[in-house]
């Protein structure tokens, strides 16, 4: 059986949070392009949700949310557009542990959420594509979020996903996004400033924004010569929102 030691963790306490290894513990792994670190969750979840509660994320992904819940003991409903990361997710919790918390996958896109009654879940964490920088489907029947290309129309898909997230919430609790930012033809395009605003204009005040930075990137060492060649920074960070939804 897999006991959590408590003892072991600690959490953050600043803005900027860095993790040079990503978590292996359990059945963490990196082999989903572009899901997020084991300790990014591990202190969202510590810092803004209780053993019990009932947690959601809209967009799972490889299953680091999952595993994290099953872990230190909070209901989870996970969803995702993609069926293959589902699938993932539900290899991913496969695991015995001290604690057996309920844990339900669905294939479900995160625009509409009419499966959750008004003000349900008591908190919020999702980690969305960065545009199509990583594509997740080829499938466009699926509309995918990482398949569009062209920003002001990800914000407004974003936008609907805000509105969802935010009537889902209760009042009081929080909601986290990770979004990075990205680069259109030579400029800088603060693509989660954009997503932040979105969330703010649904009705969220903004609590936290975290820098996180990035480590051990697949594509760090092909950037990096072009990056030398034409005068520009390679983007090592992305921004951890944490929301708030008033009572």
């Amino acid at each position: 059986m897999l006991k959590f030691n408590q003892n072991t963790f600690q959490e953050e306490y600043t803005s900027v949070w860095s993790f040079e290894n990503r978590g292996n513990w359990s059945n963490h792994t990196n082999t989903y392009r572009g899901n997020w670190s084991p300790q990014v969750v591990r202190n969202l979840i510590h810092k803004y949700s209780r053993e019990n509660e009932y947690l959601l994320d809209p967009m799972i992904g490889g299953g680091t949310t999952a595993i994290e819940c099953k872990l230190l003991n909070r209901n989870l409903l996970a969803l995702d557009i993609n069926p293959i990361a589902i699938k993932l997710t539900k290899k991913s919790i496969n695991f015995k542990c001290m604690f057996e918390p309920k844990i339900k996958t669905l294939i479900n896109d995160s625009r509409n959420l009419k499966m959750l009654k008004n003000e349900c879940i008591d908190f919020i964490l999702i980690h969305p594509p960065y545009t199509d920088i990583i594509k997740y489907s080829n499938n466009k029947i699926l509309q995918d979020l990482s398949n569009i290309h062209d920003i002001e129309k990800f914000c407004y898909e974003i936008e609907i996903v805000a509105k969802e997230l935010f009537r889902v919430l209760k009042k009081g609790k929080y909601c986290a996004v990770l979004m990075g930012d990205t680069r259109r033809k030579g400029f800088y395009q603060p693509l989660a400033y954009k997503v932040m605003e979105k969330f703010i204009k649904t009705g969220f005040k903004l609590k936290e924004d975290i820098i996180k930075c990035q480590h051990n990137c697949r594509q760090t060492s092909y950037w990096k010569e072009r990056a030398e060649k034409q005068n520009f920074l390679l983007i090592m960070h992305e921004h951890l929102f944490v929301f708030k939804k008033q009572s």
